[in-house]
Protein backbone atom coordinates (compact mmCIF):
# COMPACT_ATOMS: atom_id res chain seq x y z
CA UNK A 1 0.00 0.00 0.00
CA UNK A 2 1.35 3.41 -0.59
CA UNK A 3 2.44 5.69 1.68
CA UNK A 4 -0.35 8.04 1.38
CA UNK A 5 -2.91 5.78 2.68
CA UNK A 6 -0.91 5.34 5.92
CA UNK A 7 -2.81 8.03 7.77
CA UNK A 8 -5.82 10.03 7.37
CA UNK A 9 -4.88 13.85 6.73
CA UNK A 10 -7.37 16.62 8.11
CA UNK A 11 -7.55 17.37 4.00
CA UNK A 12 -8.13 13.85 2.96
CA UNK A 13 -11.36 13.91 5.63
CA UNK A 14 -12.65 17.14 4.30
CA UNK A 15 -12.11 15.68 0.65
CA UNK A 16 -13.89 12.62 1.90
CA UNK A 17 -16.51 14.21 3.68
CA UNK A 18 -17.35 16.75 0.20
CA UNK A 19 -17.60 13.61 -1.81
CA UNK A 20 -19.67 11.97 0.48
CA UNK A 21 -22.13 14.32 1.08
CA UNK A 22 -22.70 15.23 -2.43
CA UNK A 23 -23.19 11.87 -3.19
CA UNK A 24 -25.98 10.94 -0.55
CA UNK A 25 -27.63 15.03 -1.60
CA UNK A 26 -27.63 13.77 -5.25
CA UNK A 27 -28.91 10.39 -5.29
CA UNK A 28 -31.69 11.65 -2.86
CA UNK A 29 -32.61 13.92 -5.93
CA UNK A 30 -32.19 11.67 -8.67
CA UNK A 31 -32.61 7.69 -7.39
CA UNK A 32 -36.59 8.27 -7.17
CA UNK A 33 -36.55 9.46 -11.21
CA UNK A 34 -34.62 6.61 -12.91
CA UNK A 35 -34.27 2.86 -12.02
CA UNK A 36 -30.43 2.92 -11.24
CA UNK A 37 -28.09 5.45 -10.52
CA UNK A 38 -24.21 4.99 -10.09
CA UNK A 39 -21.54 6.11 -8.19
CA UNK A 40 -18.50 5.33 -9.88
CA UNK A 41 -15.06 5.86 -8.32
CA UNK A 42 -11.94 5.63 -11.36
CA UNK A 43 -9.03 6.04 -8.50
CA UNK A 44 -10.76 4.38 -5.48
CA UNK A 45 -7.47 2.93 -3.00
CA UNK A 46 -7.99 0.84 -0.33
CA UNK A 47 -11.15 1.78 1.60
CA UNK A 48 -9.31 2.53 4.58
CA UNK A 49 -6.47 3.87 5.90
CA UNK A 50 -3.71 1.93 7.32
CA UNK A 51 -4.79 4.13 11.04
CA UNK A 52 -8.31 2.90 10.36
CA UNK A 53 -10.35 5.77 8.42
CA UNK A 54 -12.82 5.06 6.32
CA UNK A 55 -12.06 6.45 2.87
CA UNK A 56 -14.82 7.76 0.30
CA UNK A 57 -15.31 3.75 -0.77
CA UNK A 58 -16.53 2.72 2.19
CA UNK A 59 -18.36 6.29 3.39
CA UNK A 60 -20.97 5.61 0.24
CA UNK A 61 -21.73 2.50 0.53
CA UNK A 62 -22.61 2.88 4.19
CA UNK A 63 -24.74 5.73 2.86
CA UNK A 64 -26.72 3.46 0.39
CA UNK A 65 -26.88 0.68 2.92
CA UNK A 66 -28.99 3.33 5.18
CA UNK A 67 -31.26 4.33 3.14
CA UNK A 68 -33.84 2.02 1.50
CA UNK A 69 -34.23 3.79 -1.94
CA UNK A 70 -30.20 4.45 -2.03
CA UNK A 71 -30.39 0.11 -1.03
CA UNK A 72 -32.16 -0.67 -3.72
CA UNK A 73 -31.51 1.65 -6.68
CA UNK A 74 -27.64 2.44 -6.83
CA UNK A 75 -24.87 0.32 -8.32
CA UNK A 76 -21.22 1.00 -7.12
CA UNK A 77 -18.34 0.86 -9.16
CA UNK A 78 -14.71 1.04 -8.23
CA UNK A 79 -11.29 0.66 -9.74
CA UNK A 80 -8.04 1.14 -9.35
CA UNK A 81 -4.72 0.62 -11.42
CA UNK A 82 -3.17 -1.00 -8.48
CA UNK A 83 -3.81 -4.82 -7.66
CA UNK A 84 -3.33 -4.40 -4.04
CA UNK A 85 -5.21 -1.25 -3.32
CA UNK A 86 -8.62 -3.23 -5.19
CA UNK A 87 -8.30 -6.25 -3.32
CA UNK A 88 -7.45 -4.25 -0.01
CA UNK A 89 -10.98 -2.60 -0.64
CA UNK A 90 -12.50 -6.10 -1.70
CA UNK A 91 -11.69 -7.05 2.22
CA UNK A 92 -12.46 -3.97 3.64
CA UNK A 93 -16.00 -3.52 1.94
CA UNK A 94 -16.50 -7.26 2.94
CA UNK A 95 -16.54 -6.22 6.25
CA UNK A 96 -18.90 -3.14 6.05
CA UNK A 97 -22.20 -4.71 8.82
CA UNK A 98 -24.92 -5.49 6.09
CA UNK A 99 -23.22 -5.01 3.12
CA UNK A 100 -25.34 -7.85 1.84
CA UNK A 101 -28.74 -6.40 2.11
CA UNK A 102 -27.51 -3.26 -1.27
CA UNK A 103 -29.36 -5.26 -3.84
CA UNK A 104 -26.28 -4.34 -6.48
CA UNK A 105 -23.19 -5.81 -5.52
CA UNK A 106 -20.29 -3.16 -5.51
CA UNK A 107 -18.23 -4.20 -8.35
CA UNK A 108 -14.35 -3.51 -7.98
CA UNK A 109 -12.19 -3.56 -11.44
CA UNK A 110 -8.35 -3.36 -11.72
CA UNK A 111 -7.23 -1.03 -14.87
CA UNK A 112 -5.45 2.13 -15.90
CA UNK A 113 -7.16 5.58 -16.61
CA UNK A 114 -6.28 6.50 -20.20
CA UNK A 115 -7.72 7.90 -23.46
CA UNK A 116 -9.11 4.50 -24.36
CA UNK A 117 -11.59 4.96 -21.10
CA UNK A 118 -12.17 8.28 -21.77
CA UNK A 119 -13.33 7.62 -25.02
CA UNK A 120 -15.56 4.70 -24.10
CA UNK A 121 -17.40 7.34 -21.66
CA UNK A 122 -17.62 9.60 -24.27
CA UNK A 123 -19.98 6.97 -26.50
CA UNK A 124 -21.56 5.00 -24.21
CA UNK A 125 -24.97 5.95 -22.49
CA UNK A 126 -24.93 5.82 -18.85
CA UNK A 127 -27.39 5.67 -16.03
CA UNK A 128 -27.83 8.78 -13.97
CA UNK A 129 -23.73 8.95 -12.16
CA UNK A 130 -21.68 10.74 -9.85
CA UNK A 131 -18.30 9.76 -10.65
CA UNK A 132 -15.29 11.02 -8.38
CA UNK A 133 -11.97 11.02 -10.10
CA UNK A 134 -9.31 10.99 -8.06
CA UNK A 135 -5.75 10.41 -9.48
CA UNK A 136 -2.10 10.45 -7.36
CA UNK A 137 -0.73 12.64 -10.44
CA UNK A 138 -2.53 13.80 -13.15
CA UNK A 139 -2.15 11.25 -15.07
CA UNK A 140 -5.60 9.66 -16.85
CA UNK A 141 -7.36 12.97 -15.98
CA UNK A 142 -8.58 14.90 -18.91
CA UNK A 143 -11.44 17.23 -20.06
CA UNK A 144 -12.58 14.28 -22.49
CA UNK A 145 -13.23 12.10 -19.52
CA UNK A 146 -15.05 15.02 -17.43
CA UNK A 147 -16.85 15.60 -20.35
CA UNK A 148 -17.86 11.99 -21.25
CA UNK A 149 -19.02 10.99 -17.54
CA UNK A 150 -21.07 14.05 -17.53
CA UNK A 151 -22.79 14.01 -20.88
CA UNK A 152 -25.88 12.42 -19.64
CA UNK A 153 -28.84 13.18 -17.35
CA UNK A 154 -28.55 13.70 -13.96
CA UNK A 155 -24.51 13.16 -14.61
CA UNK A 156 -22.14 14.81 -12.11
CA UNK A 157 -18.12 14.93 -11.13
CA UNK A 158 -16.32 15.82 -8.94
CA UNK A 159 -12.51 15.50 -9.82
CA UNK A 160 -8.63 16.03 -7.58
CA UNK A 161 -6.40 18.96 -9.58
CA UNK A 162 -3.02 18.79 -8.62
CA UNK A 163 -2.22 21.99 -9.02
CA UNK A 164 1.36 22.02 -8.04
CA UNK A 165 2.29 18.98 -10.64
CA UNK A 166 -0.09 20.85 -12.87
CA UNK A 167 1.54 24.05 -12.46
CA UNK A 168 5.02 22.21 -12.89
CA UNK A 169 4.14 20.60 -15.86
CA UNK A 170 2.27 23.27 -18.04
CA UNK A 171 5.46 24.47 -19.95
CA UNK A 172 7.31 20.86 -19.98
CA UNK A 173 7.35 19.50 -23.24
CA UNK A 174 7.82 16.06 -22.37
CA UNK A 175 4.54 16.31 -20.71
CA UNK A 176 2.96 18.58 -23.46
CA UNK A 177 0.25 15.59 -24.38
CA UNK A 178 -0.77 15.26 -20.48
CA UNK A 179 -1.65 19.40 -20.21
CA UNK A 180 -3.01 19.14 -23.73
CA UNK A 181 -5.28 16.61 -22.56
CA UNK A 182 -6.56 18.49 -18.99
CA UNK A 183 -6.93 22.14 -20.75
CA UNK A 184 -7.77 21.16 -24.18
CA UNK A 185 -4.66 22.01 -26.54
CA UNK A 186 -6.32 25.38 -27.51
CA UNK A 187 -6.57 26.23 -23.90
CA UNK A 188 -3.15 24.92 -23.08
CA UNK A 189 -1.00 27.06 -25.70
CA UNK A 190 -2.52 29.93 -24.70
CA UNK A 191 -2.03 29.24 -21.03
CA UNK A 192 1.94 28.07 -22.20
CA UNK A 193 2.06 31.98 -23.84
CA UNK A 194 0.54 33.94 -20.65
CA UNK A 195 1.89 32.44 -17.56
CA UNK A 196 6.05 32.50 -18.71
CA UNK A 197 6.50 35.53 -16.67
CA UNK A 198 3.32 35.76 -13.87
CA UNK A 199 3.75 35.39 -10.08
CA UNK A 200 2.59 32.45 -8.58
CA UNK A 201 -0.41 33.54 -7.42
CA UNK A 202 -0.84 35.05 -11.05
CA UNK A 203 0.40 32.10 -12.26
CA UNK A 204 -2.18 30.24 -10.15
CA UNK A 205 -5.57 32.14 -11.22
CA UNK A 206 -4.71 31.56 -14.56
CA UNK A 207 -4.38 28.19 -14.98
CA UNK A 208 -7.68 27.47 -12.37
CA UNK A 209 -9.35 30.10 -14.29
CA UNK A 210 -8.47 28.58 -18.12
CA UNK A 211 -9.38 24.65 -16.62
CA UNK A 212 -12.92 26.45 -16.02
CA UNK A 213 -13.43 28.21 -18.57
CA UNK A 214 -12.70 25.16 -20.45
CA UNK A 215 -15.55 23.10 -18.87
CA UNK A 216 -17.81 26.04 -18.74
CA UNK A 217 -18.24 25.70 -22.44
CA UNK A 218 -19.23 29.49 -22.60
CA UNK A 219 -21.35 29.46 -18.81
CA UNK A 220 -23.14 26.59 -19.84
CA UNK A 221 -21.66 24.14 -17.56
CA UNK A 222 -20.91 25.34 -13.85
CA UNK A 223 -17.53 24.62 -12.36
CA UNK A 224 -16.93 25.03 -8.17
CA UNK A 225 -13.50 25.03 -7.23
CA UNK A 226 -12.57 23.97 -3.33
CA UNK A 227 -8.37 25.13 -2.78
CA UNK A 228 -6.59 23.22 -0.34
CA UNK A 229 -3.27 24.74 0.88
CA UNK A 230 -0.35 23.28 3.07
CA UNK A 231 0.41 24.92 6.46
CA UNK A 232 2.86 27.58 4.63
CA UNK A 233 -0.31 28.81 2.85
CA UNK A 234 0.43 27.46 -0.51
CA UNK A 235 -1.74 25.85 -2.63
CA UNK A 236 -1.21 21.96 -2.58
CA UNK A 237 -4.47 21.07 -4.86
CA UNK A 238 -8.37 21.68 -5.60
CA UNK A 239 -11.02 19.56 -5.68
CA UNK A 240 -13.38 20.57 -8.87
CA UNK A 241 -17.02 19.84 -9.24
CA UNK A 242 -18.70 20.03 -12.45
CA UNK A 243 -22.66 20.16 -13.68
CA UNK A 244 -24.47 20.62 -16.27
CA UNK A 245 -27.79 21.36 -13.67
CA UNK A 246 -27.82 24.55 -11.60
CA UNK A 247 -29.55 22.44 -8.91
CA UNK A 248 -25.75 20.72 -7.88
CA UNK A 249 -23.96 23.59 -8.17
CA UNK A 250 -26.38 25.09 -5.29
CA UNK A 251 -26.16 21.94 -3.40
CA UNK A 252 -22.27 21.79 -3.55
CA UNK A 253 -22.15 25.51 -2.84
CA UNK A 254 -23.42 24.40 0.47
CA UNK A 255 -21.59 21.38 1.44
CA UNK A 256 -18.53 23.32 0.20
CA UNK A 257 -19.54 26.51 2.56
CA UNK A 258 -19.87 24.12 5.33
CA UNK A 259 -16.63 22.31 4.97
CA UNK A 260 -14.67 25.65 4.60
CA UNK A 261 -11.79 26.17 7.10
CA UNK A 262 -13.15 29.87 7.80
CA UNK A 263 -16.19 32.38 7.30
CA UNK A 264 -15.68 35.74 7.31
CA UNK A 265 -19.14 37.30 8.19
CA UNK A 266 -20.82 34.63 7.12
CA UNK A 267 -19.22 34.19 3.88
CA UNK A 268 -16.99 30.76 3.31
CA UNK A 269 -13.62 30.88 2.09
CA UNK A 270 -13.93 28.16 0.01
CA UNK A 271 -10.60 28.37 0.63
CA UNK A 272 -10.40 30.85 -2.72
CA UNK A 273 -6.83 32.76 -3.00
CA UNK A 274 -6.72 36.35 -2.71
CA UNK A 275 -7.17 37.98 -5.86
CA UNK A 276 -4.96 40.70 -7.53
CA UNK A 277 -5.57 40.87 -11.56
CA UNK A 278 -9.80 41.34 -11.77
CA UNK A 279 -9.24 40.37 -15.35
CA UNK A 280 -9.00 36.89 -13.74
CA UNK A 281 -12.51 37.17 -13.36
CA UNK A 282 -13.82 33.34 -12.68
CA UNK A 283 -11.99 32.93 -9.19
CA UNK A 284 -12.76 36.98 -8.53
CA UNK A 285 -16.08 36.80 -8.78
CA UNK A 286 -15.52 34.38 -5.89
CA UNK A 287 -13.85 36.57 -4.01
CA UNK A 288 -16.14 38.96 -2.11
CA UNK A 289 -17.16 39.87 1.66
CA UNK A 290 -20.75 39.92 2.68
CA UNK A 291 -20.68 44.11 3.08
CA UNK A 292 -19.94 44.02 -1.56
CA UNK A 293 -23.46 42.10 -1.61
CA UNK A 294 -25.35 44.29 -0.41
CA UNK A 295 -23.88 47.33 -2.51
CA UNK A 296 -23.60 44.98 -5.73
CA UNK A 297 -27.91 44.48 -4.98
CA UNK A 298 -28.42 47.43 -4.84
CA UNK A 299 -26.93 48.61 -8.14
CA UNK A 300 -27.93 45.33 -9.95
CA UNK A 301 -31.43 45.67 -9.22
CA UNK A 302 -32.06 49.34 -8.90
CA UNK A 303 -35.47 50.22 -9.29
CA UNK A 304 -36.83 46.97 -9.48
CA UNK A 305 -38.70 44.86 -7.08
CA UNK A 306 -38.01 40.71 -6.61
CA UNK A 307 -38.74 38.53 -4.18
CA UNK A 308 -35.60 36.61 -1.85
CA UNK A 309 -35.80 33.40 -4.39
CA UNK A 310 -35.90 35.66 -7.70
CA UNK A 311 -32.87 37.82 -6.54
CA UNK A 312 -30.81 34.20 -5.39
CA UNK A 313 -31.23 32.93 -8.84
CA UNK A 314 -30.16 35.83 -10.68
CA UNK A 315 -27.15 36.90 -8.79
CA UNK A 316 -25.40 33.92 -7.09
CA UNK A 317 -23.71 32.06 -9.55
CA UNK A 318 -20.13 32.88 -9.52
CA UNK A 319 -19.88 33.97 -6.07
CA UNK A 320 -19.09 32.64 -3.07
CA UNK A 321 -22.73 33.56 -1.53
CA UNK A 322 -25.11 30.88 -0.37
CA UNK A 323 -28.83 31.76 -0.11
CA UNK A 324 -28.29 32.50 3.83
CA UNK A 325 -25.58 35.28 2.65
CA UNK A 326 -28.81 36.86 0.61
CA UNK A 327 -30.70 36.78 3.77
CA UNK A 328 -28.13 38.61 5.88
CA UNK A 329 -27.55 41.16 3.31
CA UNK A 330 -31.40 42.07 2.84
CA UNK A 331 -31.83 42.17 6.23
CA UNK A 332 -29.03 44.68 6.71
CA UNK A 333 -30.69 46.73 3.82
CA UNK A 334 -33.80 46.89 5.50
CA UNK A 335 -32.37 48.21 8.65
CA UNK A 336 -30.45 50.72 7.17
CA UNK A 337 -34.13 52.26 4.80
CA UNK A 338 -32.12 51.13 1.84
CA UNK A 339 -34.44 48.73 0.43
CA UNK A 340 -38.68 48.44 1.46
CA UNK A 341 -39.71 45.08 2.12
CA UNK A 342 -42.89 43.68 1.77
CA UNK A 343 -44.26 42.32 4.35
CA UNK A 344 -42.04 44.90 6.51
CA UNK A 345 -40.03 43.58 9.06
CA UNK A 346 -42.63 44.63 11.64
CA UNK A 347 -44.92 41.65 10.40
CA UNK A 348 -42.11 39.14 10.36
CA UNK A 349 -42.45 36.71 12.74
CA UNK A 350 -38.49 36.74 14.52
CA UNK A 351 -36.57 33.48 14.76
CA UNK A 352 -33.96 33.49 17.24
CA UNK A 353 -34.08 37.30 17.97
CA UNK A 354 -33.81 37.99 14.44
CA UNK A 355 -36.24 38.84 11.70
CA UNK A 356 -37.06 36.22 9.39
CA UNK A 357 -36.75 36.50 5.58
CA UNK A 358 -38.84 33.90 3.86
CA UNK A 359 -38.25 33.18 0.29
CA UNK A 360 -41.35 35.17 -0.93
CA UNK A 361 -40.77 38.23 0.90
CA UNK A 362 -40.93 41.03 -2.27
CA UNK A 363 -37.82 43.65 -1.96
CA UNK A 364 -37.98 46.75 -3.82
CA UNK A 365 -34.40 48.33 -4.31
CA UNK A 366 -34.64 52.36 -4.82
CA UNK A 367 -33.46 53.72 -8.81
Amino acid sequence: MTVFFEEALEQSEVKAAIVAKYFFAWAKIIAPRSNKVAYLDLFCGPGRYKDGTKSTPIKVLEACINDNVLREKVVTIFNDGNEDLIQNLEEEIKKIPRINELKHEPETMLGEIDDEVAEFFSSTSLVPTFAFVDPFGYKGLSTKLIKGLTKDWGSDCIFFFNYNRINMGITNKIVEKHMNSIFGEEYANELRQKVANMSPDERELTIVNALAHSLSDDGKNYVLPFRFARENGRTSHYLIFFSKHILGYEIMKEIMWRESSEHEDGVASFSYLPVTDKQLDFLYALNKPLDMLGDELLEVFSGKTLTLEEIYRRHHVNTPFVRNNYKEALRRLEDAGSVTCEPPAAKRRKIKGKVSFADHVKVTFPR
